[in-house]
C-alpha cells in the first residue's frame, strides 16, 4: 500500500471521527477512545517525544501489556519517522538490556512499576537510556529519578510543544514514506541472540490488506488484543489490520481476566496461537469431568455428531437431512452454550498461527461452528505467507499463498517465499540478511514443507530439525510433538531420533488437567514432581502415546516415526530456565544438552534414571529439583494398521 500507519490513523479520524477505535477495561469499566481521540492523543505523544529529543531514524523501545497508550506509542514514534521496538513484558532485565543496547535506544516507554524497575537496572550499565516514560502510576509515588516521566506529563509536554510549533506534526506525517521502517521486531532467539527484523509500512499494511480482503473485515468488527505486543502476530492483528480495516481493538483488564473480558466483548474476529485453543479445550474437558452423568452422555453424543458433520455444514457441503436436524438441536443444547462459555458467541472468523495445530484440535473447533482457520508466516514475513480461504480449509495444511505472495519448495524441501511481506533487513546485520534472502530474492523460511495438488502448503517441521533415523526414514520431531500436545493431559513434548535407531520422547504433563484427573480418582499427590511420577499418571500418558503411534502407523511415510520409549519429566520446561523461548517454543538444542543423561538412558535401554536439575524461581533465587524417572516402553503398530485405522 502507498501509505503509512499515521496517515491511515488521520484518515479514520477525518472520515469516521466518532467510531470506536480503542477500548480498555479499567476498574471493571470499559473506557472508549474514538478515532478522533486516538489521533489527538497520538499527536500529543509524538510531540512530547520530539520535545524529549526523539528524531527521525531513531528507535523508541516499548515494553508492556496490551494497553491503549502502548499501541498509541507505536503510532507516535512512526509519526516522527522514528521506529518503535517492542519488547516482551515477561523478559528479564538482561534480555531487555540486550534489545535496548542492540537497537541504540535512548527513550523507553514502559507500562508500570515492574517494567520501570527493570529499565532502571538496565540504565545502570547503559547510560544511553535518557528517558523512561511510564503509563501506570501505581507504585511510582516514591520514585524521584530525573529520567522518569509519566504518560500524562509527556502528553502535557507534547500539547505545549504542538502549540509552539504549529503545522510541524502534520508535516512529519505527510513526509513519511511507505518504505520507511515501521517497526523492529526481535526474533525469539531459538538459535542464538535475537535479531531485529526491520519491516516497513508497506510490508505490514500490504499483509494487513490481504487478510482484510480475504475475510471481509470492516470497521464493524471487534478484536480482543491480549497477546504480547512484541509478537509479530499481535502487530499484524492489533496494529496493521486495525488501521487498514478500522475495526475496534479491545484491551482486557489483565491477563487473568481475558476469558471474562472475551465473553463481555464477544469479538467477531479472533487470533490465538494453538496453546490458547489447547488451553480452552483442556478447560472444557475438566468441566465435563465435573458434570453429571446425563450431561456427559449428552455432550459426548453431540460431539460425536459434530465430528461427523459439523465442519461440512460450516463449509456448505452436502449433509444428510436428519444430521442437519440433529446438529441444529445440538447447536441449541451444546454447541451454542459451549461457544458462549469460550467467548466465541459472535465469532465470524478465528485464526491460529505460531505453531502447528493438531488436526483433531482444529476439527473440534470447526465442528462446533467456530470458523477457525490457519495462517502461516514468520516475523520476517509479517506473519503473512499462507491463508486458509473459506470453503477450502484442510486440516493438515496451512492454506494457499496469500494475496501478493509467491511460494516454492527448494530441492532440500525448504519453503521459499517472495512477495509483499518479506523483511527489509535485519537491523545492523547485513550478514544475517544475506543468509535468509538468496540471490534471486527468495526468503528462506527454514521450514520444510510440500505443496499439494490444490496449491496448499503442508508444513512438516523446521528444515534444520528434520533428520533421519538410522534406517533412512524421515524424522520430523515437531510433527510428532504437535500430535502429542493435542491431548489435554500433555502440555509439552520433545522428541529425539536423528541418527538413532528409534524415536523417543520427553513429556510434560499439564499440571491442572492431570491434577483434576487425579483428584477425581482420589489419587493423592504432593506437587508436580510427585504427580508426574505416579504410576496411574504414567499409564494414562502411555495410552496417549499409544493413540499417537496408532495414528502414525496409519499415515503413509510416517510409520517409522512412532515413539518407542518415553519418560515424563520431573519439571515443566520453562522460559526462565532457558528451555523455552518467551513465545514458548522449545529450545531444542539446549534441552538436548541439558538433559543428555536422560536421552542416553532412553536410547540405552535403561528402565529408570536419576536426575537433578537447577531451576530459577520467580523471585530470582535458584534451587534444584531431583527425581528418579521411570522409562516406559510404548506400544507400536505395523504399517498395515493404516488400513484398519
Amino acid at each position: 500500500m502507498e501509505t503509512t500507519f499515521p496517515r491511515l490513523l488521520l484518515q479514520h479520524a477525518q472520515q469516521r471521527p466518532h467510531a470506536p477505535a480503542l477500548r480498555e477495561k479499567e476498574y471493571g469499566i470499559w473506557q472508549t477512545w474514538d478515532w478522533s481521540k486516538v489521533a489527538r492523543d497520538v499527536r500529543h505523544l509524538a510531540c512530547g517525544l520530539a520535545a524529549l529529543g526523539l528524531q527521525q531514524g531513531q528507535n523508541l523501545a516499548l515494553v508492556g501489556g496490551n494497553r491503549p497508550f502502548l499501541y498509541m506509542g507505536f503510532l507516535a514514534a512512526q509519526s516522527l519517522r522514528a521506529v518503535p521496538v517492542p519488547m516482551y513484558q515477561d523478559a528479564v532485565a538482561s534480555e531487555m538490556g540486550y534489545v535496548v543496547a542492540d537497537s541504540d535506544v535512548h527513550i523507553v516507554f514502559a507500562e508500570d512499576q515492574e517494567q520501570v524497575d527493570k529499565l532502571l537496572e538496565i540504565r545502570e550499565s547503559n547510560p544511553n537510556v535518557q528517558h523512561i516514560v511510564y503509563d501506570d502510576p501505581r507504585g511510582m509515588r516514591g520514585y524521584d529519578q530525573p529520567c522518569l516521566l509519566s504518560v500524562r506529563e509527556l502528553m502535557a509536554l507534547g500539547e505545549r510543544w504542538n502549540q509552539e510549533h504549529p503545522g510541524v506534526y502534520d508535516q512529519w506525517v505527510r513526509e513519511g514514506q511507505p518504505d520507511d521502517v515501521s517497526v523492529i521486531l526481535y526474533t525469539s532467539g531459538t538459535t542464538g541472540k535475537p535479531k531485529g527484523v526491520c519491516q516497513t509500512h508497506r510490508s505490514f499494511s500490504s499483509a494487513a490488506e490481504g487478510g482484510v480482503k480475504v475475510d471481509g473485515l470492516s470497521g464493524s468488527d471487534n478484536v480482543i488484543s491480549y497477546l504480547p505486543p512484541a509478537w509479530v502476530g499481535d502487530h499484524l492483528f492489533s496494529i496493521a489490520q486495525w488501521l487498514v480495516a478500522g475495526f475496534t481493538i479491545n484491551c482486557p483488564e489483565s491477563s487473568e481476566t481475558v476469558q471474562i473480558d472475551l465473553q463481555e466483548i464477544g469479538p467477531t474476529y479472533y487470533f490465538a496461537p494453538p496453546r490458547v485453543f489447547e488451553g480452552l479445550l483442556t478447560s472444557v474437558s475438566i468441566r465435563m469431568e465435573d458434570a453429571s452423568g446425563l450431561k456427559r452422555w449428552l455432550y459426548n453424543r453431540s460431539m460425536e455428531l459434530a465430528r461427523r458433520c459439523g465442519a461440512d455444514i460450516m463449509d456448505g457441503r452436502s449433509v444428510a437431512f436428519l444430521d442437519r436436524i440433529q446438529y441444529a438441536l445440538g447447536n441449541v443444547l451444546i454447541y451454542g452454550p459451549l461457544r458462549n462459555v469460550m467467548g466465541f458467541s459472535r465469532i465470524r472468523v478465528a485464526y491460529t498461527a505460531g505453531a502447528a495445530i493438531g488436526p483433531e484440535l482444529f476439527k473440534f473447533y470447526r465442528s462446533i461452528g467456530i470458523n477457525l482457520k490457519q495462517l502461516y508466516g514468520q516475523t520476517e514475513t509479517c506473519a503473512y505467507v499462507c491463508l486458509q480461504q473459506n470453503g477450502r480449509v484442510k486440516l493438515n495444511t496451512v492454506g494457499e499463498a496469500a494475496p501478493g505472495i509467491e511460494l516454492k519448495i527448494a530441492d532440500n524441501g525448504e519453503v521459499l517465499v517472495k512477495g509483499v511481506s518479506v523483511l527489509k533487513e535485519y537491523y545492523k546485520r547485513p550478514d544475517a540478511t544475506a543468509e535468509v534472502i538468496n540471490a534471486d530474492g527468495w526468503f528462506l523460511t527454514g521450514d520444510a514443507g510440500v505443496i499439494d495438488h490444490d496449491g496448499q502448503l503442508r508444513i512438516i517441521d523446521r528444515a534444520k530439525d528434520v533428520g533421519k533415523l538410522n534406517n533412512g526414514a524421515m524424522f520430523a520431531p515437531n510433527y510428532i510433538e504437535n500430535k502429542l500436545k493435542f491431548f489435554p493431559q500433555i502440555k509439552e513434548a520433545v522428541c529425539f531420533g536423528h541418527n538413532r535407531d528409534e524415536v523417543t520422547a520427553f513429556i510434560n504433563i499439564d499440571y491442572e488437567a492431570v491434577g483434576n484427573w487425579a483428584e477425581k480418582r482420589n489419587l493423592p499427590y504432593g506437587g508436580y514432581v510427585d504427580l508426574a511420577g505416579k504410576p496411574p499418571v504414567l499409564e494414562m500418558i502411555a495410552e496417549c502415546v499409544t493413540q499417537i503411534n496408532r495414528d502414525l502407523a496409519g499415515e503413509e511415510g510416517m510409520e517409522d516415526m512412532q515413539v518407542r520409549r518415553f519418560l515424563v519429566l520431573h519439571k515443566e520446561l520453562d522460559p526462565d530456565d532457558d528451555e523455552l523461548t518467551r513465545t514458548r517454543k522449545v529450545r531444542r538444542n539446549f534441552v538436548a544438552e541439558k538433559y543428555a543423561v536422560l536421552i542416553d538412558a532412553l536410547h540405552g535401554g535403561k528402565h529408570e534414571q536419576f536426575i537433578e536439575t537447577l531451576v530459577k524461581f520467580e523471585d530470582g533465587r535458584t534451587g534444584s529439583v531431583s527425581a528418579t524417572l521411570k522409562i516406559l516402553e510404548a506400544k507400536t503398530f505395523p504399517a498395515a494398521a493404516r488400513k484398519a485405522a
